[in-house]
């Protein structure tokens, strides 16, 4: 058995691990048990009842989360010359086609989001088994193709994630940072739960929200009352 280091017994001693919290108790606890150096995330895991192997089960989507992530997201627009300067006004980190291409087939994915046109998906298709498995595809359903660059790269600097149910049907996401006011992060976390909420597929069957819990980076995780959240 693993040893517990002394901050992870403290975090343990300060709530009952077998309680379901309500979303603010839950919030407040987190911080109190976060104890890195730095500027932790705050993140949800939501187990869904869905069999992600059925199409017609899988959940994924976006959400602009109302007081953005606390972490700056790098932008890389893969687009025609005739849409260039439109991201690049929009606030993208890089912007270009072929010679980004390439350098993701060299190995170089050092970005958090690509956002594309729907005119160059066939090449950006090429890269998907180098992006898929990093969760860098761009897709329409999360608005990630399409025509209105500078609408996508706004959204995704003001705050706006992409998620999906992995194979085990659970759903993780950062939403915010643990030095956000309790409030921030209670409206964020609301926010994206809400939106999964709303996302049900027809085909799942039984219980769609399994558990909700909240950790920050390196810390126990603080499961969440449904109730609390939806109420």
């Amino acid at each position: 058995m693993a040893k517990l280091s002394k901050a992870k017994k403290e975090a343990l001693a300060k709530f009952d691990k077998s309680k379901i919290y309500s979303l603010t108790e839950a919030v407040d606890i987190v911080k109190q048990i976060t104890y890195t150096k730095f500027d932790a995330s705050v993140d949800l895991n939501v187990r869904l009842g869905v069999d992600p192997r059925k199409a017609n089960q899988m959940v994924r989507g976006s959400v602009t989360l109302p007081h953005g992530t606390g972490k700056v997201a790098r932008v890389l627009v893969l687009c025609m010359p005739d849409k260039e300067q439109e991201a690049k006004d929009a606030g993208a980190d890089y912007v270009g086609l072929d010679e980004y291409i390439q350098k993701i087939k060299d190995g170089w994915t050092d970005i958090d989001v690509i956002i594309t046109t729907p005119n160059v998906m066939p090449k950006v298709g090429a890269l998907g088994r180098i992006l898929g498995p990093r969760g860098l595809m761009p897709n329409p359903k999360t608005g990630t193709v399409t025509m209105e660059i500078a609408k996508a790269v706004n959204d995704v600097k003001a705050g706006k994630i992409d998620f999906k149910v992995d194979k085990y049907g659970i759903i993780h996401a950062g939403v915010a940072k643990v030095s956000f006011t309790s409030d921030k992060i209670i409206d964020n976390a609301k926010e994206l739960i809400q939106t999964i909420v709303k996302l049900k597929p027809a085909a799942a069957k039984g219980t769609y929200v399994k558990s909700i819990y909240i950790s920050s980076t390196m810390s126990p995780g603080v499961q969440v009352d449904l109730k609390s959240v939806t109420n």
